[in-house]
């Protein structure tokens, strides 16, 4: 059994994780256990990282993470996933960090949700929603991990202006719905995260 902490951003990853990835990862020997950062999630800066990743790896075999790249506080002009990600890496001491599997979703959670236009139409139950879902689709080539990060165009911006999203009860049901071997397949940055986690148990 791999005992293995996962740092998430708030109680919306911390429900997604335990609604989604929990069983999975167990069938694997896997014992995942998400914990929100800092005392209450929000605010991924990486004085917090720092503090809780450290302490995480000293309890668990291996430690990741679940940040969005749009919330991150410490992004500067021209910051990458690859490049907020070795940040993270370095905020553990040095002999920790062969424990440590950095990943940040682009742009953020929600884009995982327009894996499935019609899923998010069957649980906000609202008729057309999967056709305005399809059309944003359409402007990313598919990919819903390319939905740009403005304050005006993040995923989770889309879903709150057009439709009655509620972060921490529907974003965690429509993955559910959605379902892993969807998700992994139209959001090729989680399913690559997925593969690594998977691969703990060999």
């Amino acid at each position: 059994m791999v005992r293995l902490a996962i740092s998430v951003e708030g109680q919306t990853e911390e429900r997604f994780i335990k609604m989604v990835l929990v069983r999975h990862l167990q069938a694997r020997g896997i014992y995942a256990v998400p914990l929100t950062l800092g005392s209450g999630g929000g605010h991924v800066s990486l004085s917090r990282i720092r503090k809780d990743l450290n302490n995480l790896a000293n309890s668990f075999d291996k430690v990741t993470t679940l940040y969005d790249f749009y919330g991150f506080h410490d992004k500067k002009a021209g910051e990458s996933k690859d490049s907020l990600e070795h940040k993270i890496l370095e905020c553990v001491a040095a002999p920790l960090r062969a424990r440590i599997i950095p990943y940040v979703q682009m742009h953020e959670y929600e884009g995982l949700l327009f894996s499935s236009p019609e899923a998010i139409e069957n649980n906000l139950q609202q008729t057309g929603l999967a056709d305005w879902a399809n059309k944003i689709l359409q402007q990313f080539a598919g990919n819903p991990e390319k939905i740009n990060d403005s304050k005006e165009t993040a995923p989770s911006k889309r879903l709150l202006r057009e439709t009655s999203y509620i972060k921490t009860v529907h974003g965690p049901n429509i993955a559910k719905d959605i379902g892993l071997i969807v998700l992994r397949a139209k959001c090729p940055g989680f399913g690559a995260w997925l593969d690594i986690l998977e691969a703990l148990s060999q």
